[in-house]
């Protein structure tokens, strides 16, 4: 991930021709019309794995340790090691990539456009206006890099297969190719002993059924969405057990409305840009509860979730009109999501009350279908979540009574200095390209307990991402200026102290996945904002531990019990 700050809204450019029935177009059209000219790197084959040397595996110099030589390069903390801590012997020590993010060689072997190949070719949408037609070339380079994250100690890789390599068109034809690429890559993780947890959606949606019918806001996304997991969950229930249907919906239901010109602007135009979200929201729910009942009915062992995003929302005062306005917060958030999928099979009443105004309600039998499908509360959660506030002009129930209001239909609202503070922000100031992270490990314990109370998962929590881009990292030119990365390695220290701390409280966390497995192209930001444990050189491809591999890693060393 991590998310987007905003779409721009882009205009005044040439428009796209439209087609109105795009499977006419061989795949090799798509990419011509919609996309055009695709960069490439001297590379066409899968490159096989060479040992990590063990000077690559060499810790840092001590950051928070003392610097004393330990066996085995092991480092100790500066406090005492707190023996009521622990993680299970069978805790995730994970880390994260998805397909659009890492891949890079985006039309070999049969791989269809998806909507960001396109969106990446809109003028000033991508900072730099760059590609993702290289990014870390993973495509090719994916038996090293399993080995490198193997050699460090990680147990678990959370990937995402691109729906357009399975399926070009996003239904219909299978692409054998890609099959077959995908089964390598799940072969080479357990050859390592590596857990694969497997997304089938991270946000790039095959261009074609955006072009065909608006895709994520048309209700034919739900069957096309379940045959494309007929398709994977066939092909890899024996081999994979961990898979998430879609990532953060919150977030790709919130780049509806795409920029218009370059997609099938007619296939939407029949739905307010307001009401894109909701109407994105709703499929989205179907389309994951028929995915889930069918992994299910395929081999009944499997593990299945989606993955939230949020954080913990801190109340301003202990007022009920700011209790209320949290309340809303998680509502219109966490629990537009996690509400139907693990209370009651529909929307949180707040939000109901909002969209029954132009959304179909959901039938009693969806109800059924949609409630209890998740096995787990995968959230991606990189720091906390605001200070919340009430709505402001007028209060609540202004805001209620009025769909005019500023803060109308949340009716909540946030501040990002702790109150009664003039300037004093939750935490350390990140990258500007991550601007939208706010940095709050000490809040990590609470949200938690609040999830956990909250939504009561039966199979526990997953913090399936989490991390931050080290400030102005990418403004360094040297190797040696960006491997210490301070800022993030305390945030790692930090963050898995406070999981100890909800461990030995009796929440149920079963796992951590860290974004990401090294830096990688960060949507609107390109390749300048990294979020990476591991450095890339993007000429050379290179790879470089930094120092928060190392910290993340430690913790597990220290307090993992054996």
């Amino acid at each position: 991930m991590a998310r987007i700050i905003s779409m721009l809204a882009i205009a005044g450019f040439a428009t796209s021709t439209l087609v109105q029935n795009t499977t006419a177009l061989s795949i090799d059209e798509l990419w011509d019309r919609y996309v055009g000219n695709v960069s490439t790197y001297p590379i066409s084959t899968t490159v096989e794995p060479v040992p990590v040397p063990s000077v690559s595996l060499t810790p840092p110099p001590s950051l928070y340790y003392p610097p004393l030589p330990f066996p085995g390069g092991a480092q100790v903390p500066l406090q005492v090691r707190n023996e009521s801590w622990g993680f299970p012997k069978t805790f995730w020590r994970g880390v994260a990539g998805s397909a659009f993010q890492i891949e890079g060689a985006v039309k070999a072997e049969g791989r269809g456009p998806s909507i960001w190949d396109v969106l990446t070719r809109v003028p000033g949408h991508i900072k730099n206006d760059e590609t993702a037609d290289i990014a870390d070339y993973h495509y090719y380079l994916y038996k090293q890099d399993i080995a490198r994250i193997a050699a460090l100690g990680i147990n678990t890789y959370a990937f995402s297969i691109s729906w357009s390599r399975i399926m070009p068109y996003g239904s219909g034809e299978v692409n054998q190719e890609g099959l077959q690429h995908y089964d390598d890559v799940i072969d080479t993780c357990l050859q390592y002993g590596i857990n694969p947890v497997v997304t089938l959606y991270h946000w790039d949606l095959p261009l074609n059924l955006q072009l065909a019918y608006g895709g994520w806001l048309d209700e034919q996304i739900i069957s096309d969405f379940t045959e494309y997991a007929r398709t994977v969950f066939t092909k890899w229930h024996r081999k994979v057990q961990l898979w998430v249907t879609v990532n953060e919906p919150s977030v790709f239901c919130g780049n509806y409305p795409l920029p218009g010109g370059y997609f099938n602007d007619s296939a939407t135009q029949g739905i307010p840009s307001d009401v894109q979200f909701y109407t994105c929201a709703r499929n989205v729910l179907l389309a994951h509860a028929s995915a889930y009942q069918l992994g299910k009915s395929i081999n009944s062992t499997l593990k299945v979730s989606f993955k939230n995003n949020g954080g913990y929302k801190i109340p301003v005062d202990n007022t009920t009109e700011t209790a209320a306005a949290v309340q809303r917060a998680y509502d219109f958030n966490e629990g537009l999501w996690a509400t139907p999928v693990f209370l009651t099979g529909d929307y949180p009443e707040s939000v109901k009350e909002y969209v029954s105004g132009f959304l179909q309600p959901f039938t009693a039998e969806q109800k059924a279908e949609i409630n209890g499908t998740s096995d787990f509360f995968m959230i991606d959660a990189y720091g906390v979540g605001g200070f919340v506030t009430g709505p402001g002009d007028g209060g609540l129930e202004a805001c209620l009574s009025n769909t005019s209001h500023s803060a109308y239909p949340r009716c909540y609202g946030s501040m990002s200095t702790y109150p009664g503070a003039d300037y004093w922000p939750a935490g350390p100031a990140v990258d500007p390209g991550g601007s939208w992270l706010e940095y709050g490990t000490d809040w990590i314990t609470i949200m938690l307990r609040t999830y956990q109370d909250m939504f009561r998962p039966e199979g526990g929590i997953i913090l399936s991402e989490f991390g931050l881009p080290e400030p102005y990292e990418n403004l360094r030119t040297d190797i040696l200026s960006v491997v210490i990365d301070p800022l993030r390695s305390r945030y790692y220290r930090e963050y898995l102290q406070s999981i100890l701390m909800a461990l030995a409280e009796g929440i149920n966390v079963v796992g951590t996945i860290s974004w990401s497995i090294f830096d990688n192209f960060e949507w609107d930001q390109g390749t300048t904002c990294r979020y990476g444990i591991q450095y890339v050189n993007y000429t050379t491809q290179e790879r470089y531990f930094k120092a928060s591999a190392f910290e993340y890693v430690n913790m597990f060393n220290i307090y993992q019990e054996t």
